[in-house]
C-alpha cells in the first residue's frame, strides 16, 4: 500500500483538549479533556480519545508540545474515526484548517527539535 500522507509525520504523545464547534452557530461544547496525540504533522494527527466524535466534526485543538514546550491552538476536521476498544476507545484522524502561519512555525519548530533528538549519535 503506497503512502498517501502529504507530510512526514512524528510519533508523539501529547497531551491536548478539544472543543468540539458547531457547524451551525458559535456555541461551543464542554471540553473534552486530557487526551493524547500517536503521531502529528504539520496537516494532521491521529489521537486517541474516549469520546466518539463523528467524521466532518469541526474541533477547536489545544496541544502541548514538549520541545521547545509550548501550547498550541490551531482547528481541525475530523478526517476518519476507528473504534479501538469496545466502543469506549478511538483513534481519530484529524486535519488542521485554516491553520495560522505562527501555529506552522511552531510546529516546524517542534519537528526541526524531535528529528534531532531521534537522530543516531555519530
Amino acid at each position: 500500500m503506497s503512502e498517501k500522507r502529504r507530510e512526514r509525520r512524528v510519533r508523539e504523545q501529547a497531551l491536548f483538549t478539544i472543543t468540539l464547534i458547531s457547524k451551525d452557530t458559535a456555541e461551543t461544547h464542554p471540553k473534552i479533556i486530557h487526551h493524547t496525540t500517536e503521531d502529528i504533522s504539520l496537516t494532521g494527527a491521529k489521537i486517541h480519545t474516549n469520546a466518539f466524535l463523528p467524521v466532518g466534526s469541526f474541533l477547536k485543538i489545544d496541544l502541548s508540545l514538549t520541545e521547545p514546550p509550548r501550547m498550541i491552538s490551531a482547528y481541525a476536521k475530523v478526517r476518519w474515526v476507528k473504534s479501538v476498544y469496545a466502543d469506549e476507545l478511538f483513534e481519530l484522524g484529524i486535519e488542521f484548517v485554516d491553520t495560522s502561519i505562527n501555529i506552522i512555525k511552531s510546529l516546524k519548530e517542534h519537528f526541526d527539535k524531535a528529528a534531532i533528538e531521534e537522530s543516531p549519535n555519530e
